[in-house]
This record gives C-alpha cells, structure tokens and sequence, in this order.
C-alpha cells in the first residue's frame, strides 16, 4: 500500500515498537490522526503496557495527536477495539499502523480486526531483524525507558533502564531479546524526534503483579 498522504490511526501502547512504527509510517508520507489505545475495565491503565492514562495523555499532547481510547476486558477487547477501528473509519482513516515484528497470530488478528472495519492493517516493522529495530529506533533519536519485565523471561534489573546502544549489548550478551517481543519487558517513549517536547515524568513505585515488575512513572 502505498503511504503518501494516507490517513492513519496508530495503534499505541506507548512503547518503542509501536513508536517506530509510527515514525516509520510517517517518514513514508502517511498522515497519522490519532493514537489507539486500549485500557483496562477500569479505564486506570493500558491494557498492553500498565500505562496510566494520563501519561499517555501526555505522549499524545507531545505528538500533536488525539487519542481514541476504548476500555475493555480481555473477553470484550476485540468487540471494543473492532468499535474504535469503525468509529476512525467514519472520520476518515483508511489504515492502522501497527508495531508487531514476527508474531503470525498478531498480525493475523490485526488483519482481522482491521477487515471488520473497513481498514488496512499496516505492520511497517514485519519480519525485521529484531536488533537492527531496536538500533534504528536509538539511532533516530527516539528515547524509552524499560517500565515493565516478566521476571519469568528476563531478570528485573533492566527495570526502568533507558533503551540505547549499551542496553542492547548488554542484553544480546546476555541473550536476552532487546526487542522483547516475547513479553520479556515493555518501554515508554519518553522523547524523540516525533514529539515536540520530552515528557516530564517521575518515578513512582514498583509494583509485584506475579512474575511482572511494573515502574510507574508518574507526571512530575
């Protein structure tokens, strides 16, 4: 498909990869109109990442785009999330950008979902080297810091480190994904050259939730 001038709807967790995928989106020309997130029942945090809404409020203001929030449970997400795709469909969007890498059962449901819609599905990071994403999004001036780890999948020191080119090393001596798309962690995108100011932020608690470590970062 091609992108120039195309009106898109990111999908967003707040994280690195869907930051680049965004930032991928827009190099080629597409015209991005708002950010998708999806937040608990509650409404209190993303489903995806643990993200308060606030701080993703924050994100979107540095971006320069609205938010499209839905808030489900993990039975009811794919009847919301399929409610906001139409809703942007009505505005105008014509695609969603989506910042999954190699995982088929993704970009299946993304296609899906996207089908039900009336919308294209997006993934302008598929089947790339998983190191080299990680690379390009440091390289491009893009700034995260590491918010959630399973414990189960990668040890916690990595908790509320900055993504660059030292942590990268470090994890692939170490074996660790630096794209973490097995779940081993999360990032925020606190920076970058897509926003027009870095967020103002504080470090909040850790919490234990089973085998998760979640930092809360907080508006400072």
């Amino acid at each position: 498909m091609i992108l120039r001038d195309l009106p898109v709807v990111a999908s967003w967790s707040g994280g690195k990869d869907s930051c680049l995928a965004l930032w991928r989106a827009v190099q080629a020309g597409a015209r991005p109109q708002a950010l998708l997130t999806m937040l608990d029942e509650t409404g209190e945090r993303s489903r995806s990442h643990g993200a308060r809404p606030e701080v993703l409020a924050l994100q979107a203001d540095a971006l320069g785009l609205p938010q499209r929030l839905g808030r489900a449970s993990w039975n009811d997400y794919r009847e919301v999330f399929v409610e906001r795709l139409r809703a942007a469909a009505a505005d105008g969007a014509r695609a969603v950008v989506f910042g999954d890498i190699d995982l088929a059962a993704h970009r299946e449901w993304e296609e899906g979902v996207c089908a039900e819609a009336g919308l294209e599905a997006i993934l302008p990071l598929w089947q790339q080297a998983r190191a080299d994403l990680v690379r390009e999004f440091v390289a491009a001036g893009f700034v995260a810091r590491i918010v959630m780890v399973n414990a189960a999948l990668a040890d916690e020191k990595w908790l509320g480190r900055i993504v660059d080119a030292r942590l990268i090393a470090e994890m692939l001596a170490e074996g660790v994904d630096p794209c973490g798309e097995a779940g081993e962690f999360h990032t925020l995108v606190v920076d970058g050259p897509l926003f027009a100011r870095p967020l103002a932020l504080r470090d909040g608690a850790v919490a234990h939730l089973g085998d998760y470590r979640a930092l809360d970062l907080l508006p400072a």
